[in-house]
């Protein structure tokens, strides 16, 4: 299906050439050209040979037509779409804006200077150029766009500092203390003092991190156990210094998120078993503010039709999580975070399900942004 044919199917779907306005379908098509072609086209998940526009038609036509309007208006005026550019804007700002001003106030801090003073002298420098190189960067799932990282940062970050997964064997952290070494032969047994573990995006926070049944479970508690296990069995040969500096950083994170996660790291820095860091601080490319989560009244009428076009299969295929989670359904997402989000290669589950759920029962979903099942 061609552009002209989807949105004259688009046309009729919202009953636009019966509007009294006569320049009404011009002008929506006008803004579907623009956005589709700027933004939506490029979403990952896509079937073959089907673009947004296509798509928008079938998942309007779900509705009843007394619901259409409110379900256009949504995608028009409450939608919030990643696109890959906007992405590739937060994680160039990541070292510059994030990495970059803690070393320069760690190397101030031992100098005794201002930490804009550290290009002054050579020494300082030298000193930065050292807390950088161990420094390490971890990725902690393919979202993490470690590729783009490394390419953004090539001749600033060594490739031997950037690890594009979280579960490291043995062979590969011997590696990198070996690499560490080899690079700072005037220092005796350098290791990374200060790890930054990386992830796209957080909604809720507890898949980075939470506490169920008086268990720590998440990605967090994952690293942490791996680094203990890897540092007993290999001692010396283990690269992370005892009691590293930990500092989390999502690119994209919602206000929720990083409440939660602050109450959840400060608690876990007390309670985590045989915690491995000795400091830990929380940061994020970009904040989505709190007004971002749909709520009544102001968003009343979509959030109407969240209930009225919920299939409960949804729930069921996430109800491990949900059940840990305390929550009985899924028609705000995961955690009723009831988010408009899409990002380009994936709708996270904290979005409402109206945008990306694709069921096959007796009161079917059909998805605008479909979602690619994953859990980490």
């Amino acid at each position: 299906m061609n552009d002209r044919m989807a949105l004259n199917l688009i046309a009729e779907i919202m009953g636009w050439r019966k509007h009294t306005d006569d320049g009404l379908a011009q002008r929506e098509y006008k803004w579907l050209r623009l956005m589709s072609s700027v933004k939506y086209d490029g979403y990952t998940d896509f079937r073959a040979g089907i673009r947004f526009l296509e798509t928008l038609a079938s998942w309007l036509n779900q509705f009843k037509p007394t619901d259409r309007q409110a379900a256009y208006d949504f995608v028009k005026g409450r939608l919030i779409y990643i696109s890959p550019a906007e992405m590739q804007q937060i994680i160039e700002a990541f070292y510059a804006e994030e990495v970059s001003p803690r070393i320069r106030v760690s190397v101030a801090a031992k100098h005794g200077i201002r930490p804009y003073e550290v290009w002054q002298r050579e020494e300082y420098v030298k000193d930065y150029d050292a807390q950088k190189r161990k420094t390490l960067f971890i990725g902690m799932s393919d979202g993490s766009r470690i590729d783009i990282l490394r390419r953004i940062n090539s001749g600033v970050l060594s490739t031997e500092q950037v690890l594009p997964v979280m579960n490291v064997n043995d062979e590969k952290w011997v590696d990198l203390d070996k690499n560490l070494k080899d690079d700072n032969k005037g220092e005796s047994n350098p290791k990374f003092d200060r790890v930054y573990l990386i992830e796209d995006f957080t909604a809720s926070g507890t898949t980075f991190l939470r506490y169920v049944n008086n268990e720590w479970k998440g990605k967090l508690a994952k690293f942490n156990a791996n680094v203990k296990s890897a540092r007993d069995a290999l001692r010396e040969k283990f690269p992370l210094a005892e009691r590293y500096s930990l500092h989390i950083h999502h690119y994209i994170s919602s206000h929720q998120a990083k409440l939660q996660l602050n109450s959840l790291l400060t608690k876990a820095f007390a309670e985590l078993p045989d915690r491995s860091y000795g400091s830990w601080t929380l940061s994020e490319g970009l904040c989505l503010p709190e007004k971002t989560k749909l709520v009544v009244p102001n968003d009343a009428v979509f959030l109407a039709l969240c209930n009225t076009y919920y299939d409960e299969k949804i729930y069921l295929d996430y109800k491990k999580h949900c059940d840990e989670a305390g929550q009985s359904n899924m028609k705000l997402g995961y955690a009723d975070c009831a988010l408009p989000i899409v990002l380009d290669h994936n709708t996270p589950n904290n979005s409402v399900p109206l945008l990306w759920a694709d069921t096959e029962t007796d009161t079917p979903m059909r998805a605008l942004f479909r979602r690619r099942h994953r859990h980490g």
